[in-house]
């Protein structure tokens, strides 16, 4: 094989690995443990923590993304907007608003198997 036509394959197959990776983050897609908090303080975006608004927080992704949350126990999903850092407990994938917790049914136990997935 000529040198430039295995540096373009070798650039095509990069190009397409990357863009198979953009479309399916695995930070968007998680199933594990989920809590709720309800401060007031500011959140890591600089918005004021609304309790009763449907909103998250998640490690690393970007303010502003929606996901879509599922209680794995009952069914019931919510979707969901990132505004924040967290959480901070090994073991969780993402802490919830007290509105959102409401919603898939945990309050009263303060946490509870979800899977997650971008909207």
């Amino acid at each position: 094989m000529k040198k430039t036509n295995r540096t373009a394959l070798v650039a095509a197959t990069i190009a397409a690995a990357l863009m198979v990776g953009a479309s399916t983050s695995p930070a968007a897609a998680q199933c594990g443990r989920a809590s709720w908090y309800a401060l007031t303080s500011k959140t890591a975006s600089g918005e004021r923590m609304n309790p009763s608004a449907l909103t998250a927080a998640h490690r690393t992704l970007p303010f502003g993304t929606r996901l879509k949350v599922t209680n794995r126990k009952n069914g019931r999903s919510v979707v969901v907007r990132i505004n924040d850092r967290g959480p901070f407990i090994k073991g969780r994938v993402i802490d919830l608003s007290k509105g959102a917790a409401g919603r898939l049914g945990f309050i009263s136990s303060g946490h509870a198997a979800v899977c997650t997935d971008r909207v």
